[in-house]
This record gives C-alpha cells, structure tokens and sequence, in this order.
C-alpha cells in the first residue's frame, strides 16, 4: 500500500509562495535551500508542502490541485484570484497561478 508523503507545488518564487500557503494551511515555513522551502502543518496532521523553483512559467490549467475547506473571501483578500464558482465549491488560483478548490467549512469538515 501506498502512502501520502509530501506535495510539491513548481513555481518561481518558493519563499513568497510558501508564505501565502502557510496561514492558508496553518502551517509553518521551513527554508531548505534557496530554490526549495517547504512547510509542515503546524499540529503535525497532515502532509509536507515543497514549493520548487522552475525557470518556466505557469502556462496551462493544474494536472493535480489541492482541495480546501476554507473561506474564499478571505482568501481573494490574501490575493487569491477567482477562476469559476460551482455550486458546491469555488476554483480560486493563488499568487502565482496554481489553481485550488475552495469548499465552504461545514460542521462535520471541522470534526
């Protein structure tokens, strides 16, 4: 059987954008080195994010994207941008253009 291990997220600028993910995700920055820094969440559940330096920009839509609970508005404040809102969720893409899916928080998401 297989297990979720990390996540890793290509992009140009891994500081800044682990910083945005951070609170998004509650979790904490780690640097590792100048072209990777990662985050762990910060009560331990949950998977390692990297975020890698790639000299590519973002060119066309995720492959695979991440899915939150979460609240959109505060994340276009946080400078999210709204790509289509669905009956059941948001598409939002974060700062650099990664696209992830906003599901609004309900009581059994939280248990």
């Amino acid at each position: 059987m297989s297990q979720l291990k990390d996540i890793c997220i290509d992009c140009a600028d891994p500081m800044a954008l682990a910083q945005w993910w951070a609170p998004v995700l509650e979790y904490r920055v780690f640097p590792h080195r100048d072209d990777v820094v990662g985050a762990d969440p910060i009560d331990g559940a949950g998977p390692r994010v990297w975020f890698n330096r790639v000299p590519e920009p973002k060119t066309v839509k995720n492959r695979m994207h991440i899915d939150i609970y979460g609240d959109v508005d505060d994340l276009l404040e946080r400078g999210a941008t709204r790509l289509a809102t669905l009956p059941n969720w948001t598409v939002l893409a974060d700062p650099e253009g990664n696209e992830f899916c906003v599901f609004a928080r309900t009581r059994s998401a939280s248990a």
